[in-house]
């Protein structure tokens, strides 16, 4: 199975400045057949305004990735941790039994990240927060890992889940490939440029949901840039 999702379709939130599209289920925009792929309940496309932020505020039981696109996000929270995390980077917090946190565009340019969040094995473990630089994500036509709670991953932002979020840069006209386990589904975006996923063409900001396919084909139709989860 294998099912776009294109950018017009998902849900939208539109504030004084905040512009954020919805992949799934999430605040008031409410779709029952887009309630997430396994683990993965949220997949967020935020626009955040220079000087503005989301306030303190509290979660628990859920690992929150953010994949920052353009601009920087930085972060505090009640654990006494604080950091900024620039494009083309990532920061994983590991909510736990519960944590407050702020996030902020301190820039003077607009910030566009993904939030990721994804339902932990295991509730009520210790919240923690940790960013990390990833110069390897150049690496052109290779999938880097980013996050991952899977043995053997090398790299990553430990996450409490049996799940692999990659990151990969390609130029048009390369491909690579990256193969599923079997029952194992997974999610794509495209931040920018134009992809063909096993005879699929997604475009900028389209989604795609694929289960029962043991190997994605993924071309480059132009410069392009990939965000993929790999999920039980």
């Amino acid at each position: 199975m294998i099912e776009r999702r294109p950018l017009e379709t998902l849900g939208e939130f539109r504030g004084d400045w905040l512009l954020a599209r919805y992949h799934f289920s999430f605040a008031g925009y409410h779709d029952g057949e887009r309630m997430g792929v396994g683990p993965l309940r949220v997949w967020n496309d935020d626009r955040i305004a220079p000087g503005k932020g989301f306030d303190m505020h509290g979660h628990r039981d859920m690992e929150i990735i953010t994949y920052v696109r353009a601009g920087a996000i930085w972060h505090r929270d009640h654990l006494g941790n604080e950091g900024l995390t620039e494009a083309g980077n990532v920061q994983v917090m590991s909510a736990g039994k519960g944590i407050l946190h702020a996030e902020y565009n301190r820039g003077e340019t607009p910030t566009l990240l993904y939030q990721i969040w994804i339902e932990p094995i295991q509730k009520g473990g210790p919240p923690r927060w940790e960013t990390r630089v990833f110069p390897d994500r150049t690496r052109a036509a290779e999938l880097v890992p980013l996050a991952s709670g899977q043995q053997g991953v090398i790299g990553a932002l430990p996450i409490n889940q049996d799940t692999t979020v990659f990151g990969a840069l390609l130029p048009a006209g390369t491909s690579l490939g990256h193969d599923l386990t079997a029952g194992r589904r997974a999610y794509l975006v495209a931040p920018r440029g134009r992809l063909i996923v096993n005879g699929i063409t997604v475009e900028a900001g389209d989604g795609l949901v694929m289960a029962d396919q043991p190997s994605l084909y993924i071309t480059a139709d132009t410069d392009s840039e990939l965000v993929l989860a790999d999920l039980p």
